[in-house]
Parts: C-alpha cells; sequence; structure tokens
C-alpha cells in the first residue's frame, strides 16, 4: 500500500514553520501554495504511477552481478530511471545554471520523502548522485563543474560516494587507498566496499568519488585526498571515451534493499584508475563531509518514507482484517477496532508527524544556513546540530515503526506476501548505513554539545520550551500537551547540565551519547506535533482544509505527548547516571 501523503506534506510546509522562519525561507527561494501544490501533486503522481510498482519486483528479484563485471538491476529500474530525468527529477535542488531547478531544499525533502516511501531501493541512486551534486557545487573546480554536474543533474550519470575500505570503516583514517600523481591526474589503486549503485545500467557513465591518499602524504584522517574517478573517460568534447581502470568484483546479498546493487570496487587493478583532484591534497575528508551530510540527512528522510509506508500498508490491513470481537464491539467490526491495535497505529502515525516535522525544519535550517540573510550563523549551527538528530531519531524510530507494522498483521507480517516484512527489512539498514546511530551521537555530544559547552543544543531546548511554554495555557488537548512538553524539556536541560558539569570522563560520555540524541529527537518530536496542533487549531474556519483532518493533527499532538514523550524521563535518567554502571562490565565478563 503506497499513499504519497500529500495533503500531510502540504501541511508541513505551509503551516508547521513559524511565520518568520517561513517568511524567511519565502525572500530567497519559491515556496509559495501555487509552487508547493504543483511540484507536489506531479511527485505524487510520478511516486505512484512509476516507481511503486516496481517496489516489490525489485525486492523479489534483487540485481545480478555478471562475469564480465557489469550489474544489472531489477525488471523495469531502467526504463524508470529514465523517467526520472525525463520528468526533470533527479535534483530540483541544483543550481539552474547546470539544468536543475534551483529549489528549496524543503520541496527538494518533500519529493524525496515520495521517492524514498515509493520505492527506496531504486530512490538510493537518486540520493548519492544529489550529494555528489552539492559536493561538487561547492569544491569542484569551474571545469569539473562544467563537464560533470549538467550529466549528473539531468540523469545521464549518477553519482557515488566511495569511503569505506575492508580494514577502513568509521576508522577512515586506516584507508589504504593510493593516488599517484601522473601529470594532470592522479592512478588510483585500492578497493572500496559497501558502495551503492557503484555498478549499475540505469545510467550511461558513474562518476565515482574516491577518498584515496597520495604518496608521502601525512598518516590519518589529515593524509586523505578525494578524486572524480569516472567509470568511462570524458573527452573534451564531453563525448564518452575509453573504460577506466575500475570494476565491480562482486555485488553484496543483503537482508534489504534488495533492488539496490551494494558493490565492491576495484580501482587500479591494471595501470592505476585515472582520478582528479578535487581541492587540494590532504582536504579530501572536509570536502566529503558534504556529501556526506546531505546523505545523513537524505537516509533520515528515508527513516520517514519508509516508517509511513509501514504505516499505510499496516492501517490498511487492519482495515479490513477481523479477528475477534473487539472490546465494547460487535461481531465483525476488523481489527483497527481493537484497542491495542489503535495504540499501535496511533502511536505510529503521531510519531510519523513528529518525524515530517524534524524534516522540514532541518529543511528549512539548511535553507537559511546557505543564504547570506540575517542570523546566518545561528541557522548554520542549527542546521549542523539538526543533522545528527534527523538521521540518528529518525532511522532508529523507523525500524520500531516498521516492527509495529509488522506487529498489526499478526502472522501474515512474518510472511512475505503482505509486504510488512519487506518495509522491517529494508528499515535495518537505516540506522546503519551513512554514520551508524553511535556515530551520529559521538557527533553529537563530542562536536555539537562539548565543544561549545552546549550552548547550541541548550538554545534548541530553549526555542522548545519557549513554544510550550506560549501554549500550555490552551484548553484542551493542545494545551496538555505543551504542559507535558514544558517539562520533559525542563528535564532535558537538566541532563545537559549533568554533561556539561558532571565530570564525566569521555569514555562515560560516550556511553551517554546514544540517549542523549534519542532524547533530543523525541522532544524535537514533541515540538514539531504541538506546532503542527498549533496551525490546525488556527486553520479551523478557514475552509481550507477539511475538520477531520485538522482535529486528527490535534489528537496526534496529544498522543505523542503521552505514548512517546515520557521516553524523554527515561533517556534523562540514564544520562544523569552516566556511564560508570557500563564501564564496570569487562569484555572478559561477556565471556564469563
Amino acid at each position: 500500500m503506497f499513499d504519497a501523503s500529500e495533503n500531510d506534506l502540504r501541511f508541513a510546509i505551509q503551516h508547521g514553520l513559524d511565520a518568520k522562519m517561513r517568511e524567511m525561507v519565502a525572500s530567497v527561494y519559491d515556496i509559495s501554495d501555487d509552487t508547493v501544490d504543483a511540484v507536489l501533486s506531479e511527485a505524487a503522481k510520478f511516486s505512484r504511477d512509476v516507481l511503486a510498482p516496481l517496489n516489490q519486483t525489485g525486492d523479489q528479484q534483487g540485481c545480478t552481478w555478471n562475469a564480465d563485471n557489469s550489474v544489472q538491476t531489477p525488471d523495469g529500474f531502467v526504463d524508470a530511471f529514465k523517467a526520472m530525468g525525463e520528468a526533470g527529477w533527479c535534483s530540483i535542488e541544483a543550481s539552474e545554471e547546470f539544468g536543475g531547478q534551483g529549489m528549496s531544499k524543503i520541496i527538494s525533502a518533500a519529493t524525496a520523502e515520495m521517492w524514498h516511501s515509493a520505492n527506496l531501493a531504486f530512490s538510493l541512486c537518486h540520493l548519492l548522485s544529489q550529494g555528489q551534486i552539492h559536493a561538487l557545487e561547492t569544491f569542484g573546480s569551474d571545469a569539473q563543474k562544467q563537464m560533470y554536474l549538467p550529466k549528473l543533474v539531468d540523469g545521464s550519470w549518477t553519482g557515488t560516494m566511495n569511503l569505506t575500505e575492508p580494514h577502513a570503516g568509521t576508522d577512515l583514517g586506516a584507508l589504504k587507498s593510493s593516488a599517484t600523481p601522473d601529470g594532470d591526474h592522479y592512478r588510483i589503486k585500492g578497493q572500496k566496499i559497501f558502495i551503492t549503485y557503484g555498478e549499475h545500467d540505469m545510467a550511461e557513465n558513474i562518476v565515482h568519488l574516491v577518498l584515496a591518499r597520495v604518496d608521502g602524504a601525512p598518516e590519518g584522517i589529515k593524509g586523505i585526498s578525494l578524486f572524480i574517478v569516472p567509470k568511462f573517460m570524458v573527452n573534451d568534447d564531453e563525448t564518452l571515451g575509453a573504460r577506466n581502470d575500475v570494476k565491480c568484483v562482486s555485488i553484496e546479498h543483503k537482508l534489504g534493499i534488495n533492488g539496490s546493487p551494494t558493490t565492491i570496487l576495484q580501482f587500479g587493478e591494471n595501470e592505476g584508475a585515472i582520478g582528479y583532484l578535487v581541492g587540494a591534497e590532504n582536504q579530501g575528508l572536509s570536502i566529503m563531509f558534504a556529501m556526506m551530510n546531505d546523505a545523513r540527512f537524505g537516509v533520515g528522510v528515508q527513516g520517514l518514507s519508509i516508517a509511513n509506508r509501514a504505516f499505510h500498508q499496516a492501517k490498511s490491513y487492519a482495515a479490513e482484517r477481523v479477528q475477534g470481537v473487539p472490546i465494547d464491539r460487535k461481531l465483525g467490526d476488523t481489527i483497527q477496532h481493537h484497542p491495542d491495535v489503535m495504540r499501535l497505529l496511533s502511536g505510529m502515525r503521531a510519531e510519523i508527524e513528529a518525524m515530517r516535522g524534524i524534516m522540514i525544519y532541518s529543511a528549512a535550517a539548511n535553507d537559511l544556513a546557505k543564504n547570506d540573510l540575517d542570523d546566518k550563523a545561528f541557522w548554520q549551527t542549527r542546521s549542523e546540530l539538526m543533522i545528527p538528530i534527523l538521521k540518528g531519531w529518525l532511522t532508529e524510530r523507523s525500524v520500531s515503526i516498521a516492527s509495529d507494522g509488522v506487529q498489526v498483521h499478526g502472522g501474515m507480517g512474518f510472511i512475505e506476501e503482505t509486504g510488512a516484512a519487506q518495509h522491517y527489512r529494508d528499515a535495518r539498514i537505516l540506522p546503519i548505513y551513512e554514520g551508524t546511530t553511535a556515530i551520529q551521537a559521538n557527533d553529537l555530544i563530542f562536536r555539537k554539545t562539548l565543544r561549545d559547552q552546549g550552548v547550541g543544543v541548550r538554545a534548541l531546548v530553549a526555542d522548545i520550551r519557549a513554544t510550550a511554554d506560549d501554549l500550555s495555557s490552551m484548553d484542551g488537548a493542545i494545551g496538555s500537551a505543551a504542559q507535558a512538553l514544558a517539562n520533559a524539556a525542563a528535564a532535558a536541560d537538566d541532563a545537559i547540565g549533568a554533561i556539561l558539569t558532571g565530570g564525566m570522563s569521555m569514555r562515560e560520555s560516550g556511553a551517554v551519547s546514544v540517549p542523549l540524541l534519542m532524547m533530543l529527537g523525541t522532544l524535537c518530536g514533541g515540538w514539531m506535533t504541538l506546532r503542527s496542533a498549533q496551525a490546525a487549531q488556527e486553520q479551523k474556519g478557514s475552509g481550507n482544509w477539511d475538520s477531520v483532518f485538522l482535529n486528527a493533527k490535534i489528537a496526534y499532538a496529544n498522543v505523542f505527548a503521552t505514548q512517546s514523550l515520557p521516553q524523554v524521563d527515561r533517556y534523562v535518567r540514564t544520562i544523569q547516571a552516566g556511564g560508570s554502571a557500563i564501564e564496570g562490565v569487562t569484555p572478559e565478563m561477556l565471556w564469563s
């Protein structure tokens, strides 16, 4: 069951941001109601008609690695990607100079939610290309931009990100891939693993961004450079030339996202793959972070997308399945009337509302950080702070929501024919790739909390408290949700204080980093559902929205406040306890 959630996205964009924030974004991007409506309507149609029908096919068929080192994607993927490029969907966020539409990240994120919800495995290709476009727009030379960006933007070529090696995953300082200067280029040798869409049949060319170490470079992360390594060389007239010395030696067999090829690439098996330096030598990691942050944002969106797909699947099943007699109901009523099934469904839906609000807010912060507006420095800090929260919290919750979707189906969820199991399998990679939840949490606590003595993170909590305090005097569900959020925010601030002043060692701080991330994600979720409820209350009587739709937004805030927000207290207690208990367990004890 696929639902593009057009109305929810429209509402989040049009009313989910406060008036000042929306006005600031609107001063540099067209986010008018007419534009939003037009883009979302067409994106929903493309997702529904082209991408969604291929989702189960891709999962069942998977990809095929051939003896000639080529990779065949599932039936329909080639034509779908061609159609995506022809429709102009490959990078609406990219600069108009290179064929993009220069749209707000808000709109780009909204369309991405639809792509990933319709077909996550397929849309991974688009996500990686988006990140490469962003990196080259920011750091590429003029010649590199002119050569590569138009083709990446129109979908003729696709992009990859090559970091991981068999012995170097998170620890990129250990990578061994080498780069030897050779005239105006370098010769790249090494092996990269877990490369999404590193080889496929959907585009004319594949442009690899590869981290490698120039001969004689410093050890560790300070000696890493970034190179463009195309699958096919590009002639001066922009036609494709000879095959570069890079090949796919195998593809991985995975738990989920089977429609996407996860490849092992060998660079320089012969004379060395030709690569072109991006930026300066030994600055590769800082440049790659631009692509990584874009990818992390995108993976956070994937979490929302799969959660939404799983919810609609479960909702539809619950509306048709008859099993038992729900309490105080009649024989023949479907399982959606069982109180616990409604607990699961309403909890799933409330968290999706929270996730979508965090996505739109984070996208808006990114838009404001990229442009020379008032408070640019503030929005840069806020945007960077939201990335680990978005990526970490949304993906962790997506696994839980997909699991709840299986639970709603009962035994039918455990077998493949309903499709519920695929969403659970697909979701499981999301808290892992593009930096695990622990990596996001370490970034959050060490770089974005301790480094500035909590200034940025406490400012976020203060903004949440301000909204909660403003609305806590309202009657009914909104006032109750606001008061719950105010209490949770106060407790969260105390927990942050414990991290800053409690004398925790670095190891103890690391032990509470994930609870910190989950605490802030849950808190932001309460913030977003409350803002949505406030907007819904204000829209009553406007005639723009169905009354049931608006009442639902208010109800979701109350569900989140009572079912999800209490988790903040648990995370607070864990943080305040510190990591000493964990430090009291040794590896030897695990084997005793």
